[in-house]
């Protein structure tokens, strides 16, 4: 069978799973009692949160970007607002929704692949920014070893990048993405198959439905 590999902060049983990104994570000052809610984008931010008191957060309920996302501040005890289709740029029709007056505070990654925040404040809405984690490229995806025809799972931009950086994607390979951001960040002439949901497992089917038989 050919080898399966999964490029992902998560790991799956199925899976040779490669840690893709180490994360630092930041405690800037915040007054989470200035806002209405919060825009949650990656499982990072949740476990950014946990440097803080609970009290001071936990009543804000959170507009996140996929359900992995909502999963995790549901699991710190908090409300899910809304759930976006997996992209940051599906927020944008998701904070429309609400009123202009409402205070968002954006807890986010230092590098972003989406703008939808400066977006929504170009029309008019009230999201404030702050950066809460930063991510680098992890020792285990540069010096990991990949075989010729194995089957890739991308599941971010990053991801992508960081493999690139020092291998190469070949014509024997098999890829599959989580989404079309990280679609995004493959070279041009790279083949692959989108996942219709936004979920490693989602990945995983593809890959034994197609790749694993």
């Amino acid at each position: 069978m050919r080898p399966l590999y999964l490029f992902s902060i998560s790991s799956h049983s199925d899976a040779i799973s490669i840690n893709s990104l180490d994360i630092t994570f930041f405690k800037p000052d915040i007054d989470f009692s200035k806002y209405d809610a919060l825009i949650i984008t990656s499982k990072q931010t949740s476990k950014a949160l946990t440097q803080y008191a609970k009290e001071s957060y936990i009543s804000l309920p959170a507009l996140c970007v996929s359900v992995a996302s909502a999963a995790s501040y549901e699991a710190l005890g908090g409300e899910v607002l809304d759930i976006g289709g997996g992209y940051g740029d599906n927020l944008v029709e998701k904070i429309k929704a609400y009123p202009k007056q409402k205070k968002w505070l954006y807890l986010r990654a230092k590098e972003v692949a989406s703008d939808f925040a400066k977006l929504c404040r170009d029309e008019g809405y009230h999201i404030d920014e702050v950066v809460v984690y930063e991510s680098g490229c992890s020792k285990a995806i540069q010096n990991v070893t990949v075989e010729e025809d194995a089957v890739l799972i991308f599941t971010s931009p990053s991801s992508v990048k960081c493999f690139l950086k020092k291998h190469k994607l070949t014509q024997e390979q098999s890829v599959i993405v989580i989404g079309k951001t990280t679609a995004k960040a493959l070279p041009q002439e790279c083949n692959y198959i989108l996942s219709p949901q936004t979920t490693i497992e989602s990945c995983i089917e593809i890959a034994k439905e197609h790749f694993l038989k």
